[in-house]
């Protein structure tokens, strides 16, 4: 059972489904004994950009001002500003992570992105990411609504297959930083539906939240599949596993051949 959840929401509207979706997450953590916590950033006024507002007493370098070097400098310092320190105090304590919002072209709004951008930003170390990151013992998950039906989203629909849009939120952020990722609750098209088939949806999601912990994680190559001393290739061995295989690796590393199937929405693919 998780013992804290944190649930980071971006939408505005208290009447929206995502409203719904995070409410009976709440709901549904809570009966099992979860401390839930919510992050509303809308209500919060969260500041999506980036900047050195971020870091209190100055920065190391202004003339060459880096913000990923200087706000993890600023974190091991505790000079961050004080809605930083907030969340990522939240973000310590949580051992799982829900991230509900609608999809904005094809991505987060620009709120939660800078909630990525500014919240983890000290998380992101060239010595400690991936299957090393410093939130190795973290899950980590997407809940998200489109205003499309799966079909747009599929390999022959017009926007692309859905594993290849999510390759940068789940391996590129969450990944990178080391959580562990289910696959992702994707509430498809809801604004058009039926008030039966949300409901069912969100039906749906009460009972995954129910039996998540026993949930297998998406797979992701491990580090040491890559070797370091040649800019992080894959080695020669991990290459030559899965020559005769049918399928890339993962959808980012397809090593020229298909890409697999369902690997960005399906645990353990």
């Amino acid at each position: 059972m998780f013992k804290k959840v944190l649930i980071v929401y971006a939408h505005e509207s208290p009447a929206s489904f995502n409203a719904a979706a995070k409410d009976a997450a709440v709901a549904a953590l809570t009966a099992q004994g979860c401390t839930v916590e919510v992050s509303d950033l809308y209500a919060m006024k969260f500041k999506a950009a980036a900047t050195t507002e971020d870091i209190t007493g100055g920065v190391k370098d202004a003339e060459n001002f880096c913000y990923a070097k200087e706000i993890k400098l600023a974190s091991e310092e505790g000079r961050l500003a004080e809605d930083l320190k907030k969340e990522q105090e939240k973000l310590k304590e949580a051992d799982l992570v829900i991230f509900q919002f609608p999809m904005y072209w094809s991505s987060v709004p620009a709120i939660m992105k800078g909630w990525m951008d500014r919240v983890l930003g000290f998380a992101y170390a060239q010595e400690k990411r991936y299957s090393e990151g410093i939130f190795k013992d973290k899950k980590a998950m997407l809940s998200f609504t489109t205003d499309c039906p799966e079909s747009v989203y599929s390999d022959t629909g017009i926007n692309g297959d859905i594993n290849v849009t999510l390759w940068p939120l789940q391996n590129g952020i969450l990944n990178y930083c080391g959580f562990q990722v289910f696959a992702p609750q994707i509430f498809w098209d809801p604004a058009t539906g039926s008030p039966e088939s949300r409901s069912s949806m969100l039906e749906g999601w009460r009972t995954r939240l129910q039996n998540l912990c026993g949930e297998a994680t998406v797979y992701f190559a491990p580090l040491d599949y890559f070797d370091k001393e040649k800019g992080f290739l894959l080695k020669p061995e991990v290459k030559e596993k899965y020559a005769s295989k049918e399928c890339g690796l993962t959808v980012g590393i397809h090593m020229g051949k298909p890409l697999p199937a369902n690997s960005q929405t399906k645990a353990g693919v």
